[in-house]
């Protein structure tokens, strides 16, 4: 009666996987509106010209989709007012505002700013999860969890390479 494993039936599992196959084909945006009238193409780089951008930790989470280790961002311990950017190609995903301590050693938010990032299910640890990126270059930005503070109950996990951050006096 207690077994954890009861929940795996055949056809969950299929689905799962027919999910997961599914979701390597809804890949995010790579290029949506610009900055500074910078045109879209010039966020449409390939993997050799974003390499040569960014500093290899960046280039890993933003680009390959890893992940820092926890408490290794001093993003994560930022306090002042201010807003927190895409570290590739400088859009706005963030206010201070909407920051808080999960406590999980990742910088975490209850809410992005509006048409910032864009989601798709990942399968990478089996169990479905749901990864943002910036909706502009695409850039892996985290993950989203339903274990937030009020009033979204959303934490946006992220890692603290993928971003910047300006300090509003």
């Amino acid at each position: 009666m207690n077994n954890p494993f009861l929940f795996c039936t055949r056809r969950s599992v299929l689905m799962g996987f027919i999910t997961g196959v599914l979701g390597i084909f809804s890949r995010p945006k790579k290029v949506v509106g610009a900055i500074n009238a910078v045109s879209d193409a010039d966020w449409n780089l390939s993997d050799d010209e974003w390499r040569k951008r960014l500093p290899i930790d960046a280039y890993r989470v933003l680009r390959k989709e890893g992940t820092e280790p926890p408490f290794s961002s001093l993003l994560n311990d930022e306090k002042r007012k201010g807003i927190f950017y895409c570290a590739g190609c400088d859009l706005p995903l963030f206010s201070s505002e909407a920051k808080f301590d999960s406590g999980t050693g990742w910088p975490s938010f209850w809410q992005p700013l509006n048409n910032a990032i864009e989601t798709k299910v990942d399968f990478k640890l089996i169990v479905p999860r749901t990864e943002y990126h910036c909706r502009r270059c695409g850039g892996h930005q985290g993950h989203v969890f339903n274990d937030g503070p009020r009033p979204t109950g959303k934490r946006y996990c992220n890692n603290g390479v993928a971003l910047g951050f300006r300090s509003i006096s």
